[in-house]
């Protein structure tokens, strides 16, 4: 499928989808982020080590480690800093805690082949810096498979501006439409294989902010890849 057969997302259309799924819909964020961490971990189909910021990008990618965990495919996960999780990403640290998964304050590769990064989602628009800057450079060096999710950390959404420093993916899963900065400037050299998946936003919140889809895009769970022209 191209890239121009279905719209792309704004991180501001990103963040009122999140709105309407919740109050207009009943459909918390908790329970995207749950689905946003099962699609991801259906992706990651060896060990992997999960590297968590602390946004919802960072929630996601703690739903993703339980499931790897209990599929026998989680190497390791680490956290920035547990103490500054939102409130949805916390309930997703509890539950991975309570499954008896240590969660690391540093990245830790050794037993992975993949390395998921969810540091960053699509709020970013400013350099890294910090920790975060750290945690970047070292998936970058790490020699494994990389895979982002929604966008590589350190790549502006609306842009496609890659800051310093900024992940090389080789596989970036976005969700429910490619964000507009993969398909522009530095993203699709940065995001590599374009990934989509549905993780359950009514067809009505896209019309809400309109943006027009096929309903035939939802009707599988499988992910889809965005063929790049």
């Amino acid at each position: 499928m191209s890239f121009s057969a279905q719209p792309t997302l704004s991180s501001a259309q990103v963040k009122e989808l999140d709105r309407l799924a919740a109050e207009r819909f009943g459909i918390p964020i908790d329970w995207l982020m749950e689905a946003a961490g099962w699609q991801l971990a259906r992706f990651c189909d060896k060990p992997t080590a999960v590297v968590c910021g602390v946004g919802n990008n960072g929630g996601d990618g703690l739903a993703a480690a339980r499931h790897l965990h209990r599929w026998g495919r989680l190497a390791s996960v680490s956290c920035l800093d547990p103490l500054r999780l939102g409130t949805e990403a916390r309930l997703e640290l509890e539950a991975l805690r309570r499954s008896g998964v240590p969660v690391d304050v540093k990245p830790e590769f050794e037993h992975a082949e993949i390395v998921l990064d969810s540091i960053f989602g699509t709020g970013v628009s400013r350099p890294p810096g910090g920790r975060f800057s750290e945690w970047i450079v070292a998936i970058n060096n790490s020699d494994r498979r990389v895979v982002s999710v929604d966008v590589p950390s350190g790549l502006d959404a609306d842009t496609g501006v890659a800051y310093a420093p900024c992940v090389h993916a080789d596989a970036t899963v976005t969700f429910s439409l490619p964000k507009t900065g993969l398909l522009t400037a530095d993203g699709p050299r940065l995001a590599g294989e374009i990934w989509v998946a549905d993780i359950g936003i009514p067809l009505e919140g896209f019309e809400e902010i309109d943006v027009k889809v096929d309903p035939a895009w939802f009707r599988s769970a499988d992910l889809r890849r965005i063929e790049q022209q």
